[in-house]
């Protein structure tokens, strides 16, 4: 498959294109800074906001693998993800975004949020509520072949692969040790996975460590 990574320097985006990568996928890796940070041959500075619809043409899937945790920046969550969708509106190649685990919900009426409960740490309800809102408005499309994949609560960047997950959809989920933890490796695994096998058009996703 042919896979377009935006916002490619980012470590959860440098563990997609490597995961990809050592499955035989032709990756294109698109990022803002002049040096190649990744395992991607193919690498194109080019800014997600700059990208264009004949830059992402051709491609089986692209992953929006955006971050942006300074206040002034956080409503970037959305309008990069809407740039994309803008892009791929219509086309067949899909839409896979690196979400949060703050909108997942806790309850099966699908009424509360884990950003709203008491214990969800106050430094991170800013950066939750942000990619929250992007999903809200991505949920608006139906325009768009996009997935929403949240990592679990404690998203560990040099925890170990161990190659196994669970999938979960919209509700906060526990593996059997009661925890909700997965590393940036094994998520991976889950976001090509989901790639390949071409599922849960227009839906939220979740994964946490098996």
């Amino acid at each position: 498959m042919k896979i377009a990574v935006a916002a490619a320097n980012g470590r959860v985006a440098k563990k997609v294109i490597a995961e990809a990568l050592s499955r035989g996928h032709e990756v294109v890796a698109f990022g803002r800074h002049a040096e190649n940070d990744t395992q991607a041959k193919d690498y194109r500075q080019k800014d997600i906001l700059d990208l264009t619809k004949e830059d992402l043409t051709g491609f089986d899937a692209v992953v929006d693998a955006f971050g942006a945790w300074k206040e002034e920046t956080l409503p970037l969550h959305s309008t990069t993800t809407q740039h994309l969708a803008d892009i791929l509106s219509g086309t067949d190649t899909r839409l896979l975004i690196v979400g949060g685990a703050g909108s997942l919900y806790i309850d099966p009426e699908h009424k509360v949020q884990l950003f709203d409960t008491p214990d969800f740490p106050d430094a991170f309800k800013p950066l939750a509520t942000a990619m929250g809102k992007a999903l809200a408005e991505l949920r608006e499309r139906n325009d768009v072949k996009w997935t929403y994949i949240s990592p679990a609560a404690d998203f560990q960047a040099d925890g170990e692969r161990t190659g196994e997950y669970i999938l979960a959809g919209e509700e906060f989920t526990l593996n059997g040790k009661n925890e909700s933890v997965i590393s940036y490796a094994d998520y991976a695994i889950a976001m090509v996975d989901e790639i390949e096998k071409n599922a849960h058009i227009q839906q939220r996703i979740s994964v946490v460590r098996a």
